[in-house]
């Protein structure tokens, strides 16, 4: 393992075979719906800083910059793009949660520099968290989509094994990484609206942490999000009633579940710049097997010119 050239320590804790859980803002993260999953485990897990990457080496600043804030309203300081690690403690296990934006630069010294946090605690087990834009409906449960490469994480947690091959992001090559590592890793993908995409998800988030927490055997608190919850379908309800072509697509997607209405809303998706896929919710292992199709035709479509 290398050595943490990168890593800034915060705090260094005693922890006993830690579960990682990440997340990354950017390509991965449709509606915000990863991310705000993770930053609601740190909330409700009153999560300490554990440590952080330094940015400098791994970020387009010119793509993701940086921001001026006033101290005091008169001292200004930067707010630097920063993946940040916390630490806490459940009644499951004790665990590492990731969060920052996807590094734009040398990703395998990025992951080598995750990795060796995880080597430090003797890290139990990797989960990351992602969402996709999907011909879903917003009025319905979320669908989920979990895959794994280990044999004893598939059959112990219900996944699924991914026959991928193509371009990938931060969270492919960090769960290759783990892989390599020997570390078991899993990874949970929220199909969210494509027709919302642009509405935060806290119903997506509370599907991830419900997930997570069943696979690491602690509670989800998912009642911090209840009232995200209601508002986000009030506001995404008031969008379809004010559009009767929307409103009507959106009648289809629920009576049929088919997903087969790619055409109308293609270049939306495409304008998003994230993942989207169609999805059949009436069948839930031909959608789980689907969904894993449909990303995977998604990112070799990325090395097309």
């Amino acid at each position: 393992m290398t050595e943490i050239d990168h890593v800034r320590w915060l705090s260094k804790p005693t922890m006993h075979s830690p579960v990682i859980i990440s997340a990354f803002t950017g390509w991965n993260d449709a509606a915000d719906a990863a991310s705000t999953a993770v930053r609601t485990l740190i909330e409700a897990w009153n999560a300490i800083p554990l440590a952080e990457i330094d940015p400098e080496g791994f970020t387009d600043f010119a793509s993701i910059r940086p921001i001026v804030r006033l101290k005091d309203g008169v001292t200004r300081t930067i707010v630097w793009p920063t993946v940040t690690m916390w630490h806490a403690s459940t009644p499951g296990s004790d665990v590492i949660l990731v969060l920052g934006p996807e590094p734009s630069l040398r990703w395998r010294l990025f992951s080598e520099q995750i990795l060796s946090v995880a080597s430090h605690f003797n890290a139990s087990m990797m989960i990351s968290l992602g969402a996709l834009l999907a011909d879903v409906p917003h009025n319905k449960p979320i669908q989920l989509i979990g895959t794994a490469s280990d044999s004893t994480m598939i059959e112990r947690f219900d996944l699924q094994r991914s026959q991928y091959e193509g371009p990938t992001g931060i969270l492919g090559v960090l769960l290759d990484a783990c892989n390599d590592a020997s570390l078991p890793s899993a990874s949970l993908w929220a199909a969210v609206p494509a027709y919302a995409s642009q509405v935060p998800s806290p119903k997506a988030a509370a599907a991830l942490i419900t997930r997570a927490g069943e696979i690491i055997g602690t509670p989800a608190p998912v009642g911090l999000l209840q009232d995200a919850i209601e508002t986000y379908e009030r506001r995404v309800n008031q969008i379809v009633d004010e559009d009767e072509d929307l409103a009507a697509y959106v009648q289809r997607l629920d009576s049929s579940g088919e997903g087969d209405y790619e055409e109308e809303d293609e270049d939306e998706d495409e304008d998003d710049g994230q993942m989207s896929f169609d999805f059949d919710e009436d069948n839930a292992e031909v959608s789980a097997t689907s969904l894993v199709d449909e990303v995977e035709q998604f990112l070799r479509d990325q090395e097309k010119p």
